[in-house]
């Protein structure tokens, strides 16, 4: 069985996914009003949708004859905490820094 961070940037490395992803975070949508801004059949986006959906990244469900997708935010905490794990320095402040060295090494 695949990592869930695996699987998860998996279906983030495709900018088609992402910008699924992007739309479905105004509402949930149907299967074909999602595929209609982009220029491929129902069935490439039907696998792309099987991909986000097998990530966790999003839920479909069959409303009367329509297939509607929704979003599902909590799937990507993991992925956000393991990324956050790269965010505990502080950016260097290069001004701050360079006044710090004048003052250190006067003669520079």
């Amino acid at each position: 069985m695949a990592d869930p961070l695996d699987t998860v940037f998996s279906a983030l490395a495709d900018p088609t996914r992402r910008a699924i992803l992007s739309m479905l975070l105004e509402d949930d949508m149907a299967v074909t009003d999602v595929a209609e801004p982009f220029e491929m059949s129902l069935a490439a986006i039907s696998k792309h949708l099987t991909i986000l959906t097998r990530a966790g990244l999003i839920s479909q469900e069959k409303r009367g004859r329509v297939k509607w997708c929704k979003l599902e935010p909590d799937a990507m905490r993991a992925t956000s905490v393991w990324m956050q794990g790269f965010g505990q320095f502080e950016p260097v402040n290069l001004d701050a820094f360079e006044r710090f060295l004048a003052k250190e090494l006067p003669g520079n």
